[in-house]
């Protein structure tokens, strides 16, 4: 059997028009601005109100990430797609590709097979133009403090204390760590400076936490971006920086339609990692997909150690959402790689591996239900390399929890492929209600709330904190900022620090080696390990395999 590659798939969809998905939801031609014929911004007129009656929301997660891949992205367009064939209002709700994946080691980023959004191009190169947006935003702040040093420093900023740093949407390790201002005197002043990615700049973060324009403004002005010589906290606002980079975002802030192969209408907007920083979609995105839909699939990056942890402890404490029931992702050969197996030997039956490897799955399982009080559905993403024994093994383990395990196919089959995974998470939305919670009280202290997540999240048996990390927490408190949540950098393949650590590790402890404030987004982050906020390309990155051809076909991008 010939299979095509996701690209060709993308490329051989026949699809609908932009009005007619908007007319799905209910929208006219008044209410959305197309960017071409299938995709565009919306403009409904409750845009930003918080729906009286919210859709189902169901939030797809994961197990840790491994080279075997689990196909999170792909069971969430799948379950989307699903749902509509079985009759109910559905709508999806996804973060953005960033161009540092798409050319580094993932590829593109829009699902996979029959379950993909499309046009799969687009959103995975320029889209509609949000992560240029943004970048640009965050880089005019930076602008603007060295060009306030250079005019006179009326305000007494420290160049040596300078958090903000510069941003750019791909991966680039060269750019980590920088003296910038070098030359003449008139080329500014020379300072320690550096770029993140732009999916880690605060810029990101606070466009997909706005409620709206109003509160997207006065939460770039909050965002710290500087001390005095004397020790004192300078803000964007200072800068009188916030009214000129709202207006940079004020388009890019109303959400993205498309559509998924089989016409579910999803939107994509905002895309921050999850891994530096908290990994969701942005609220106006999801909060009007509630508005429009009677059931909301949307996703939180990587694991659920990470994506979904902020998911429930940062977006849905700053905005009022309460996710219904968690899917966690997994697959037979990410379980067994988690039990020690190759990655060439994935696809040969190892019932010892596989349970070595469940109780990462387990341990996951485990904090959706008990920390955050989520009916949770399992979704086995199948390969035909799967034996009987293996999946039975499964569903007899998550059977223990009280768990449903579902196989899928959505890669192959599309939507059909998803139907039982769509008729156990119909299930359990009508029988098993959550009991939302969230994994630490809003009054702890940030070093308590750290241990919270670390203990109870993670299983670590405890938290080490740098003298840097214990000067940072010092000036957190003096701020006046302890009430704020944490928002965890670490690695994603593990649940501890260590990203060699897999399955579900035993007698470790976490590293923090520094904490900044996201004083505009509303958390902390805290730096684990090794963790950092600018990603490097792979010895061989995707964009080595990536072209056009004389027509104009785009090539390698899956």
């Amino acid at each position: 059997m010939v299979y095509k590659t996701d690209a060709q798939i993308a490329q051989e969809a026949v699809m609908q028009p932009i009005q007619a998905i908007a007319a799905k939801l209910g929208l006219g031609a008044e209410q959305i601005q197309p960017y071409g014929h299938y995709k565009a911004k919306v403009y409904p007129p409750d845009i930003y109100q918080k729906p009286a009656a919210q859709g189902k929301l169901i939030l797809v997660t994961a197990i840790n990430p491994t080279p075997a891949g689990e196909g999170k992205t792909t069971v969430s367009i799948g379950l989307g797609d699903a749902l509509q064939r079985l009759g109910k209002s559905a709508v999806i709700a996804l973060r953005e590709p960033s161009l540092g994946p798409v050319f580094g080691i993932k590829g593109g980023a829009a699902g996979g097979g029959y379950a993909q959004v499309l046009p799969m191009e687009d959103i995975n190169l320029h889209f509609t133009g949000d992560m240029h947006a943004i970048g640009a935003a965050n880089n005019l702040l930076a602008a603007m403090i060295d060009n306030h040093i250079y005019q006179g420093n009326e305000l007494n900023i420290d160049p040596k204390r300078v958090v903000w740093r510069r941003a750019i949407d791909m991966n680039d390790r060269q750019l980590r760590n920088l003296i910038s201002g070098l030359g003449k005197s008139t080329d500014g002043v020379v300072r320690p400076d550096g770029f993140d990615i732009t999916v880690a700049s605060e810029v990101m973060a606070v466009f997909c936490l706005a409620s709206d324009l109003q509160d997207l403004k006065q939460r770039l002005g909050n965002m710290l971006v500087a001390y005095t010589r004397d020790g004192q906290p300078i803000y964007a606002r200072d800068l009188q920086a916030h009214g000129a980079m709202t207006v940079l975002l004020k388009e890019a802030l109303q959400p993205n339609l498309v559509q998924t192969i089989e016409g579910t209408p999803a939107f994509l907007h905002g895309g921050p990692f999850a891994n530096i920083a908290h990994g969701c979609n942005s609220v106006i995105a999801t909060r009007v997909a509630s508005h429009l839909g009677d059931y909301v699939v949307t996703e939180a990056g990587f694991g659920a150690d990470l994506g979904a942890e902020k998911f429930c402890d940062i977006k849905c404490r700053l905005s009022g959402l309460r996710p219904d029931a968690a899917v966690i992702v997994a697959t037979i050969r990410a379980l067994k790689y988690n039990g020690g197996v190759s990655r060439e030997d994935l696809a040969h039956e190892n019932l010892e591996a596989l349970e070595k490897g469940l109780p990462n799955l387990l341990k996951h399982i485990r904090n959706m239900k008990e920390v955050f009080g989520l009916p949770v559905v399992v979704a086995l993403n199948h390969f035909v390399s799967d034996t009987t024994a293996e999946l039975e093994m499964v569903q007899a383990v998550c059977a223990e929890y009280g768990v449903t395990v579902a196989l899928t196919d959505v890669w192959a089959k599309g939507g059909a492929g998803g139907e039982e995974l769509a008729q156990a998470v119909l299930n359990v939305l009508a029988h098993d209600p959550a009991q939302f919670r969230y994994a630490y009280a809003d009054d702890l202290k940030i070093e308590e709330k750290i241990r919270a997540i670390a203990r109870r999240v993670y299983g670590a048996d405890n938290v080490d904190f740098t003298a840097e990390a214990l000067e940072d927490l010092k000036t957190i408190e003096q701020l006046g900022f302890n009430h704020l949540p944490v928002c965890m950098a670490k690695t994603q393949y593990s649940l501890s620090d260590n990203p060699k650590l897999l399955a579900c590790p035993e007698n470790f402890r976490i590293t923090v080696r520094g904490l900044t404030v996201a004083a505009g987004a509303g958390f902390v982050v805290a730096l684990c390990g090794a963790m950092m906020r600018m990603p490097g390309l792979p010895k061989k990155p995707a964009a080595h395999s990536i072209d056009v051809d004389d027509s104009g076909v785009i090539q390698g991008l899956f």
